[in-house]
């Protein structure tokens, strides 16, 4: 059994070793939003996973605020963020609020 939670331990922190260098290069504030939501899930099945080898059940109510966290951190900075710089590329800044000119 103490394979298993080794392995779980090896993935997970390759998973938020990985993660964090995405939400480090991200070109954009986007790509680093949906980097960041993934690092709090690696979070959360981490928590999980501690909690489930410890078989500790006191740390299952921080999942509901990680996952609250996670959500209002997400939906603010999508909401809220300014809008990357045009690329040249002719399609806007894909937020949907351009009005076109024929």
């Amino acid at each position: 059994m103490t394979t298993i939670w080794v392995l779980t331990a090896l993935l997970l922190g390759t998973a938020a070793i990985l993660t964090t260098a995405r939400l480090l290069a991200g070109p954009s504030t986007l790509d680093r939003l949906v980097a960041l939501d993934a690092l709090v899930a690696v979070v959360m099945c981490a928590t999980c996973a501690w909690a489930a080898a410890s078989r500790d059940t006191t740390v299952v109510s921080s999942l509901a605020a990680l996952a609250l966290i996670g959500f209002t951190g997400s939906v603010s900075v999508a909401r809220f963020r300014v809008p990357d710089t045009d690329t040249g590329t002719g399609t806007g800044t894909g937020t949907g609020t351009e009005e076109t000119s024929q």
